[in-house]
């Protein structure tokens, strides 16, 4: 098939550090090339892929200083997108809603995942508009706030099987991993660690949005003895960084659309302890890859059993379950559906 994947413009294809949605778009991209699909990527400039790159913006917009309207490289990406839509037999969005008017009318079969949350207010009134729009999630409790759009299906991340490498969890530390925001509740994490009396070593980065929150709530925690912050890491750091961890804790405080870094850990054989929120269950089965948790004190006695688990047993589940291959896979089986749809005859009117 000739499929078109629009990525967002706020980090390359994929990420140079930390970034969820567009790692994601990086990983289909090249595992619908390698199972012999012709695969343009409209992204960033600064991407790099296996896919055809049609650059809409030359850069990643995170990393771009000089930046000062960054809805007006979006608008590009679309026009883009619309200029070379005839040439495929689909188009994939990742942009969210923003592609809706231009995909409405493009008259090519097309379906956009939705990568984040959907508890916004606004978005029941925005789907009572684009309710026709064909939509994928990417686990079944991110359905939840938003239950009447039209959802084709619920297809979860991959990532390539050879990226991450098992671990040993030799280091002896607790894992988090990701961003410092107060949804991801690296404060709890700390606290946690602290319970279990065990180290604990932060991976993560900090937002604009969230540098407030992070010089009140967390960096005074930083200078307990248990804990060592790292900052962002690339993907070449994380088998070292997962694999050496006992256990990745996630203490989630929000509706967690999906949790790529859950399966990051199970990639490196890494079990997880994790709060029961969104798409938790879907993600980790307690007892098996980790354990669902509902407190903090609750956390901090898993994570003193993390031990007892079996991490080749954990890297096999990632390999059964969540390859960028099966990711692939999924979509294409829809790729196929809305083709077909398209070829079907209208049924004359009696």
């Amino acid at each position: 098939m000739k499929i078109a994947q629009i990525a967002p413009l706020t980090e390359s294809v994929p990420p140079k550090l930390y970034g969820g949605t567009e790692r994601v778009v990086a990983y289909l991209s090249d595992a619908l090339v390698e199972l012999g699909h012709e695969v343009t990527l409209i992204a960033t400039g600064d991407s790099l892929s296996k896919a055809s790159l049609e650059p809409a913006w030359p850069r990643a917009l995170r990393l771009d200083a000089s930046i000062r309207d960054s809805l007006a490289p979006i608008f590009i990406l679309m026009e883009t997108a619309a200029r070379r839509a005839s040439e495929f037999d689909v188009v994939h969005s990742h942009i969210d809603y923003f592609g809706y008017p231009l995909l409405r009318r493009l008259g090519i079969p097309s379906l956009t995942t939705l990568h984040g949350r959907l508890d916004v207010p606004e978005l029941a009134a925005l789907y009572r508009v684009y309710g026709d729009m064909p939509v994928v999630s990417i686990s079944d409790a991110q359905r939840g706030p938003l239950p009447h759009a039209n959802y084709v299906s619920t297809v979860y991340h991959g990532m390539p099987e050879s990226l991450l490498v098992r671990g040993n969890g030799a280091g002896g530390y607790l894992a988090f991993l990701g961003r410092v925001s107060p949804e991801k509740a690296p404060d709890a994490a700390i606290r946690i660690a602290a319970k279990a009396g065990m180290p604990l070593r932060i991976a993560a980065k900090v937002d604009k949005v969230d540098e407030e929150y992070f010089a009140r709530d967390i960096e005074p925690l930083l200078a307990q003895p248990h804990v060592k912050y790292i900052g962002e890491i690339a993907d070449h750091q994380k088998s070292d960084f997962l694999g050496d961890a006992v256990g990745l804790v996630f203490p989630i405080a929000w509706r967690e659309p999906f949790g790529l870094v859950m399966i990051e850990a199970m990639a490196c054989g890494t079990p997880v302890v994790a709060f029961n929120h969104g798409s938790v269950p879907e993600v980790i089965e307690h007892g098996v890859t980790g354990f669902i948790v509902d407190s903090e004190h609750a956390a901090a006695e898993a994570a003193l059993r993390l031990h007892t688990l079996d991490r080749g047993r954990i890297r096999a589940e990632f390999e059964r379950r969540f390859t960028a291959h099966t990711m692939a896979r999924n979509y294409v089986a829809l790729y196929e559906r809305l083709a077909e749809r398209r070829k079907a005859p209208v049924s004359a009117v009696r």
